[in-house]
């Protein structure tokens, strides 16, 4: 073997062929990093949202309510990455490398643009998208400085999502997880010496975690580019060739807007569920904030575990092996089950303290406790949900996820949250109620569209 065939052999290993060996086995490598990936982010969030509690439960809230909106420019562009990770799980399956190059750097375009416009606005109307809820002033007051710092943060960690999407679509799920590692562990740490200036670092208060992260999304970011222009992932990044294809960018973007819609009216849902529940006062609005990131350690895990199915489905499709592509996302299923059980029961017994380990104040242990008890019924049918919306649509097949969500969300789970907590005596509970609810007939829905089997189309993209 002369020194450019063990060069590519070396390159290439490190790589997981997805189309060949153990379908449960080849997940699982796949997944592990990926759902590490996810819950990080999840952490990460919690993080901040612990050290704004001991500043008191209306910062938590003001927290809430901050990420919601990042939240929402955030997943609103999950759409191009599912669009990019099923065109170059496709290509990789099918060994067109030039090509899934080539759709990388038109994703890296609409991303760049994206984060400069979207991003931009963001920044400059802070102000009045945290009003906009409904809150006292003094939770806007808490939350501005750090809503604008993270939009400049999550710039950064849209170009980390969308090159660990592309390596993960590749066959590599260790790099993009060392990545996400590196920069959350770099916001936890560094995280309270600029909230409280330890050291002699600038006391920030909680704007101080938000700078944090801008370090550490930075970093996360440069890592990933640096392994994909290296290339030794089954893709590298060259840009000798780079020319704007508005083809291309089009049928990115036409693939990827149904995705793109399901993510937004998903994080758009919970703004409007944030503003009903505004109404009965800052505790719960805080109560709110809280739950739902407990609640997504699993939720976020699932997605990661759906992502992970969708490269092996993905490249399955690509060579044609359709029964394989659906095995994929039926252990994706089972491996989620187990993940939904554990947490359900984690939940249910540890409800108080993981309350209390927040903010002790009465008024906000009583929502909380709350709002984990009723959402902790509904793990698994939640969790499946992001299984297969993340599974199914990372292969390409974006319009059924879309569908599906949008109806059950805005005409069973929005009207059912906000009828129970305005005309029944439940009052705010009523809303995690409707949420579980309408996550339960989701399920059900995605079950149904995904034993159906119409998503599984062979080839290129």
């Amino acid at each position: 073997m002369n020194e450019v065939d063990s060069k590519k052999s070396s390159s290439d290993s490190r790589r997981r062929d997805l189309t060949k060996g153990s379908v449960p086995k080849n997940l699982w490598n796949m997944a592990w990093p990926q759902m590490g990936d996810s819950a990080l982010t999840v952490v990460d969030q919690i993080a901040d949202l612990f050290w704004a509690g001991r500043m008191g439960y209306k910062t938590i809230a003001g927290l809430g309510i901050a990420q919601t909106y990042i939240l929402i420019y955030s997943t609103a562009r999950i759409g191009l990455d599912a669009s990019m990770r099923a065109m170059i799980s496709r290509a990789i399956g099918a060994n067109d490398k030039e090509y899934a190059n080539h759709v990388l750097l038109q994703s890296l375009t609409i991303t760049l643009i994206w984060t400069i416009l979207i991003g931009g606005s963001g920044i400059i109307f802070t102000d009045q998208l945290l009003s906009m809820v409904g809150v006292s002033p003094v939770v806007v007051e808490a939350a501005a400085s750090y809503m604008q710092l993270q939009f400049v943060a999550y710039s950064f960690q849209n170009f980390i999502r969308l090159t660990g999407g592309a390596l993960n679509a590749a066959g590599d799920s260790i790099n993009p997880l060392k990545a996400v590692t590196v920069s959350r562990g770099i916001h936890i740490i560094l995280s309270p010496f600029l909230i409280f200036g330890w050291l002699g670092f600038p006391e920030m208060g909680i704007a101080g975690a938000a700078m944090a992260n801008i370090v550490a999304q930075f970093l996360g970011m440069i890592m990933n580019l640096t392994v994909l222009y290296k290339g030794n992932s089954g893709i590298k990044l060259s840009f000798i060739a780079y020319r704007v294809d508005v083809g291309l960018i089009w049928r990115l973007i036409r693939v990827g807007l149904p995705a793109a819609m399901t993510s937004v009216q998903r994080s758009g849902s919970q703004l409007v569920l944030l503003i009903c529940v505004s109404s009965f006062g800052d505790a719960p609005v805080a109560a709110f904030a809280l739950s739902r990131r407990v609640e997504n350690i699993v939720n976020n895990t699932s997605r990661g575990l759906g992502r992970a199915s969708a490269a092996v489905a993905g490249q399955n499709l690509g060579a044609g092996n359709i029964e394989r592509a659906k095995s994929a996302l039926a252990w994706a299923l089972v491996y989620s089950a187990v993940l939904s059980a554990i947490a359900m029961t984690l939940y249910l017994l540890f409800t108080e303290e993981i309350s209390s380990a927040f903010n002790a104040d009465p008024d906000f242990l009583g929502h909380m406790t709350t709002w984990l008890i009723i959402l902790a019924i509904a793990t698994f049918p939640m969790s499946s949900v992001q299984v297969l919306t993340h599974g199914i649509s990372n292969t390409g097949a974006t319009v059924a996820p879309m569908n599906i969500t949008l109806t059950t969300m805005w005409l069973i789970e929005i009207p059912l949250a906000f009828g129970l907590a305005f005309l029944t005596s439940l009052e705010s509970a009523g809303v995690p109620w409707g949420i579980a609810f309408g996550n339960i007939v989701r399920s059900a829905a995605f079950f149904w569209y995904f034993y159906r089997g119409n998503w599984l189309k062979p080839g290129l993209i």
